[in-house]
């Protein structure tokens, strides 16, 4: 019987997503079921190329792409071209997907697949909550049939990212993140985690750390490294130009690997809700550090990590996967 933990990420790629999902291809304590795709950083039928464009890259044709819901719950759907270039990859160009998408509905997949393995499903979101949101409403005993739920999510402690207050998962479908913490956060149950700007903002990759990558994972002309040092020199162009270093935060691979190690991050539970009519703050996740509302947590939210871990094993992982690769890039 296999040790390997059953997953599925949802995501928004994106970037980060991508760093994510090669880090997810690496990583040994892993089996990838699935990756459901939603609009975020690009519109979902764009998610679900890159995705699968990228897992083909990868090695990793055999996992199962499903395209979810393309708009939020209410809301009109905003994307974000100026962080991650028009097609998500930013100056990365990958083949054309040759594995069609999976006939299923993301939602319908993450209920289906949880009910099959009940206790064992690890969820993981790098994206704005539409389809777990959608899958929760379907299937309320969904928080039950789960293994856990590890979210790249909000930002309790720290500005946000998209407004003053609010980071882009949060944003882009404020009401699905409500009904997700609604749905999880009450039921007794071991509480969703969350990682926050608080955190993933921390994950700051510089141009030192991509030099080791590509020295790991055999040189500039490797394939998987090309599509690496194209994506994040538009990413560090980005925070270069917004944020005042040249460097990436890679959010998304950090939840990775928080979900698959917990050792690499320190969680505090806390009550946390969402603002869903502010003038200023929509989108703000709320969160009762001092305990004022007197309800009790519905959330685990990330606190503190080991980035150098983090760095050392990413590093190691993703170079390791592109030398196992050997295509060399166009």
């Amino acid at each position: 019987m296999s040790d390997r933990i059953p997953t599925v990420i949802d995501v928004d790629t994106g970037i980060d997503d991508s760093l994510a999902l090669l880090y997810a291809a690496a990583s040994p304590e892993i089996d990838l079921i699935a990756v459901t795709c939603v609009s975020g950083n690009v519109e979902a039928r764009q998610v679900a190329e890159n995705t699968r464009a990228l897992l083909e890259l990868a090695g990793r044709s055999d996992v199962e792409v499903a395209l979810g819901r393309e708009v939020p719950l209410v809301r009109e759907l905003m994307t974000t071209p100026e962080t991650h270039g028009p097609k998500g990859v930013g100056y990365a160009v990958l083949p054309a997907a040759v594995k069609p998408l999976s006939g299923r509905h993301a939602s319908d997949l993450i209920i289906q697949e949880a009910r099959q393995r009940p206790g064992e499903l690890l969820l993981i979101t790098l994206a704005p909550l539409t389809n777990v949101a959608v899958a929760v409403l379907r299937e309320p005993q969904l928080p039950s049939l789960l293994r856990g739920l590890v979210m790249m999510a909000g930002s309790y402690r720290s500005p946000g990212n998209t407004a003053p207050t609010s980071e882009w998962n949060v944003a882009v479908d404020p009401e699905a993140m409500q009904v997700v913490l609604r749905a999880f956060g009450g039921t007794g149950l071991p509480l969703p985690r969350a990682l926050g700007l608080d955190i993933t903002e921390r994950a700051k990759f510089e141009p030192r750390h991509l030099e080791a990558l590509i020295a790991r994972g055999g040189g500039p002309d490797n394939a998987v490294m090309r599509f690496v040092a194209d994506a994040l020199r538009f990413y560090m162009e980005f925070h270069s130009k917004y944020d005042g270093f040249y460097g990436a935060h890679i959010h998304d691979a950090l939840a990775v690997a928080a979900a698959l190690d917990p050792s690499l991050v320190r969680y505090e539970a806390l009550p946390v809700d969402v603002e869903l009519a502010g003038t200023l703050t929509t989108g703000e996740t709320v969160t009762d550090w001092r305990r004022r509302w007197g309800k009790p947590p519905n959330l685990e939210v990330a606190v503190d990590a080991d980035i150098p871990r983090f760095f050392d094993r990413f590093i190691e992982r993703v170079g390791s996967l592109a030398a196992s690769r050997p295509g060399v890039a166009p």
